[in-house]
């Protein structure tokens, strides 16, 4: 062997040696790879507009609603199904919300905007129950039951209203689309981040205390002080970016969206959902084999419809986003949203075969989507250009999927 394959071996058992003792994902290392790529490309060819504060200040916005239904399409995948209709769900709904809030209820009352938004995830719910109900006690295949969805409720969005725009919507729900009055300001964010870096310090020691305490293997100390500091590197840095955009004509920084602040809510309890409850290992029994789960004494039906009720849920929490940030409910909200929030958990490394799939590997393909998409928003790219765009990066990811699954058998 040459004095260079042995250099190469060498640093290939090196990173090996690395990762396991860090237990970190390689494929979320190679999406955080491709990110970063994507990122220093962008900023080139924007002649370094991509990565000011105020353009990442309305990434990050812009990626909430792509990453909480992200969140609930990993479920759905997991499961081996899949959900077509979540954008026309979010379109539904968010017309149904802005038209409640208007047209119906008295505009200006204390009890309008939060009557709406419950109006809106009971809605939710009771569409992802609807669909639900057939995939799973009809026998319907996901695939058509929601590409009904999609056509249904996207005529519902325009029968809502003939088709007319409904606007404005209250002041204070405004606050939830993230725009100039929707962030929490410096000092708030601030003790956000410090509480997550306290949070990350926190479930790092009582984890490796669990892990003796059970006679587990621990991760080497320096991996574990690395992935800390890494962390709250991050965290600081993104509290300093999202500072550093001010308010129009003054000093005063914007700090950490509103609609930001929604997604990590929505990430902590999906994660917490998918990781430590019944429900949460009950739908990955079911995508690595349903047959095996269900002589196992698992309710499929039953899980298959909750599955569903949360996707309708989690649509309705990404219409009010829409709805504040756009202080209007439009006919063409969510068009073509499915496509994004699909390729974002894809991305992120949900597999299509079902039975593996992470939140956050959903979110870092939400970002991956939104990088793009705002990239070439920069660029003057047309609409047409970035769909045929964005479906590239769809069948690119579900080949990258292929490849590394068949590469890990």
């Amino acid at each position: 062997m040459s004095d260079q394959e042995g250099r190469s071996g060498g640093a290939g058992n090196v990173f090996a040696r690395f990762v396991q003792a860090t237990e970190l994902d390689t494929r979320m290392l190679a999406m955080i790879g491709a990110l970063i790529v994507i990122w220093l490309v962008l900023t080139v060819l924007t002649d370094g507009i991509f990565l000011t504060p105020r353009n990442l200040y309305n990434l990050t916005v812009q990626s909430t609603v792509v990453g909480i239904m992200a969140t609930g399409m990993v479920l759905v995948i997991v499961a081996r199904h899949i959900d077509l209709s979540v954008g026309s769900v979010l379109g539904f709904t968010g017309m149904v919300i802005a038209w409640f809030q208007v047209e119906v209820l008295p505009l200006g009352a204390a009890w309008n905007w939060p009557l709406t938004i419950l109006i809106g995830l009971v809605l939710g719910g009771i569409i992802g129950m609807w669909q639900g109900y057939w995939i799973a006690y009809r026998g319907v295949p996901a695939f058509v039951v929601t590409l009904a969805g999609l056509l249904m409720f996207r005529g519902g969005a325009w029968l809502v209203t003939e088709g007319r725009t409904i606007a404005p919507m209250d002041t204070t729900y405004q606050v939830l689309g993230g725009g100039i009055d929707g962030s929490i300001g410096a000092t708030w964010s601030w003790i956000i981040g410090l509480a997550a870096v306290a949070a990350i310090v926190y479930g790092s020691i009582n984890g490796r205390m669990k892990r003796r305490r059970f006679d587990f293997p621990t991760k080497p100390m320096w991996a574990e002080i690395g992935l800390i500091v890494v962390w709250s590197v991050l965290i600081v840095g993104f509290v300093m970016v999202m500072n550093a955009y001010t308010k129009p004509r003054t000093d005063i920084p914007r700090g950490i969206p509103v609609p930001v602040l929604i997604l990590m809510v929505v990430v902590v309890l999906m994660s917490l959902l998918s990781r430590i409850t019944k429900f949460g290992r009950y739908v990955f029994a079911m995508g690595g084999n349903p047959e095996a789960a269900e002589l196992s004494g698992i309710d499929v039906r039953k899980i298959t419809l909750f599955v569903f009720m949360l996707m309708g849920g989690l649509c309705a929490v990404a219409a009010v986003i829409t709805t504040a940030r756009l202080n209007a409910g439009a006919n063409s909200m969510g068009l073509l949203a499915e496509l994004s929030v699909i390729a974002a958990a894809v991305i992120g490394g949900t597999s299509l075969a079902g039975g593996v799939g992470t939140v956050a590997g959903a979110i870092l393909g939400a970002v991956i989507m939104q990088s793009l998409e705002n990239g070439m928003v920069l660029l003057g790219v047309s609409s047409a250009m970035r769909q045929v765009t964005i479906g590239l990066v769809l069948i690119a990811a579900v080949w990258f999927d292929s490849v590394y699954n068949k590469n890990r058998r």
